[in-house]
């Protein structure tokens, strides 16, 4: 009982790109959703990242260095109260743990991305 299978019943999941497409448009809708103060802040954090993002950068260490990631935090920070204006003493601490967070999710995010496009092999 030897039978042959088609082609693409041997390789169920030929099209992972849309996976790849699915997640990323996922991602954009619910960065889209962000309340008012993190969606002012996102671009910066974008920035900073864009910035940071080069063949070797210390982002992409398996541990990053938390002196760097605070320097990068704090750049943030600037950008922000330099370009935005905030209400009161509560708003910039607000800010500096809100964009901490988006910081790191945004490495996340960046760093999955880059270790996925080093496991392909074409």
């Amino acid at each position: 009982m030897n039978e042959k299978i088609p082609y693409y019943m041997a390789y169920p999941t030929p099209f992972s790109y849309d996976d790849e497409r699915t997640e990323r448009m996922d991602y954009e809708y619910l960065k889209s959703m962000y309340p008012e103060m993190p969606k002012r802040i996102l671009p910066y954090v974008e920035e900073e990242c864009d910035r940071m993002e080069y063949e070797n950068s210390m982002v992409y260490d398996q541990y990053p260095d938390k002196l760097q990631l605070r320097l990068m935090c704090r750049r943030i920070c600037e950008n922000v109260k330099k370009h935005e204006k905030l209400t009161d003493e509560t708003g910039e601490k607000y800010l500096d743990d809100i964009a901490g967070v988006m910081l790191f999710q945004e490495l996340y995010k960046r760093r999955s991305d880059q270790r996925r496009r080093a496991r392909r092999f074409y």
